[in-house]
């Protein structure tokens, strides 16, 4: 009886020894940051920017994996199902964290219960942008347009996107007759922006920074409720119809499995916030169109609420339905 009250014991104070350990020697080997869409993405583009000087500060490999499918759901999966060791993590951004759940029936994970959000990286916003020869040259005259009846149409990258809800908040505040074009990707959706083919379309600003260049296409606003840092000269939608509640853009954030050790998850917060301050990344990212966000995990956990719960009032409000 003795061994075994003895041998009991022993395995607490083993449990009880193993937490820290985990912790002080983490990581132990290569990290890998899924990203739930295919290469050339704004989250791939943030995930790599950040992994090299994540790597330096961590003393391991970190490597970006792509695994795209179910806009988002697999490659989510695969980081819910991984080992909370700090070892595999998701680059989240918008549609799977706060859109999938109020939109795919069957989803695997629950955003809120599977993963540990650990520190936001970036906020993209969205550019309403319009052809060359568009009749609207300022949000003022889309709007306008808008209230007036006409017939519109916008163009998405897909059904539940983040530029599609732009475009149903948009009609929904001003009462817009505006018809959705869901495309099967952002490229086929600008393609037929440039050929006239539809009236508007909200891509992530970085996509359509070449055409803004090259004068194919003129941005009306962009979609966030403050300037971006990367065009302040830019108005956004809430100004041009006076309604601060029109704030919806492309973010990108780290995350966890859930039971990952707090301790691992402050330290990632810590060394991912110092990479993010520093002028270097600051303004690597502000050429790939994004405003830095730094926060604390709370901080973080409290935002990606906030998000949830606008895109769930979006879809109650404006009554769409996947098509």
């Amino acid at each position: 009886m003795r061994s075994t009250v003895r041998a009991f014991v022993a395995a607490l104070l083993a449990l009880a020894a193993a937490a820290p350990v985990s912790a002080q020697t983490y990581p132990s080997q290569t990290i890998r940051v899924v990203v739930a869409y295919a290469p050339g993405g704004t989250g791939d583009i943030v995930a790599r920017l950040i992994a090299v000087p994540l790597a330096a500060a961590l003393g391991q490999n970190v490597v970006v994996e792509n695994r795209a499918g179910a806009t988002g759901a697999i490659g989510t999966q695969a980081v819910v199902s991984a080992q909370p060791d700090g070892h595999t993590l998701l680059l989240g951004q918008t549609g799977e964290i706060s859109i999938n759940q109020h939109w795919i029936k069957g989803l695997t994970y629950d955003t809120h219960k599977d993963l540990q959000p650990i520190a936001l990286a970036s906020v993209v916003p969205l550019a309403l942008v319009v052809g060359a020869k568009a009749p609207s040259s300022t949000m003022a005259e889309m709007a306008a347009a808008l209230r007036s009846g006409k017939p519109l149409t916008f163009a998405s990258a897909g059904t539940g996107t983040p530029g599609h809800f732009a475009g149903e908040f948009l009609k929904l505040k001003t009462k817009g007759n505006l018809t959705h074009v869901p495309y099967k990707g952002a490229g086929p959706a600008l393609n037929d922006l440039l050929g006239g083919h539809v009236d508007m379309y909200f891509p992530g600003f970085p996509a359509v920074t070449p055409h803004l260049k090259s004068g194919t296409m003129k941005i009306l606003a962009v979609s966030s409720a403050r300037r971006s840092g990367a065009a302040p000269n830019i108005p956004t939608v809430a100004e041009a119809i006076s309604d601060p509640n029109f704030d919806l853009t492309l973010w990108q954030g780290f995350f966890a499995p859930r039971d990952t050790p707090k301790a691992i998850v402050e330290r990632l917060n810590a060394e991912i916030n110092k990479i993010l301050v520093s002028s270097d990344m600051q303004a690597k990212l502000r050429d790939a169109g994004a405003d830095v966000r730094t926060t604390s995990t709370e901080q973080f956990a409290a935002f990606v609420k906030a998000e949830s719960d606008k895109y769930l009032q979006i879809i109650k409000e404006s009554g769409v339905k996947p098509e």
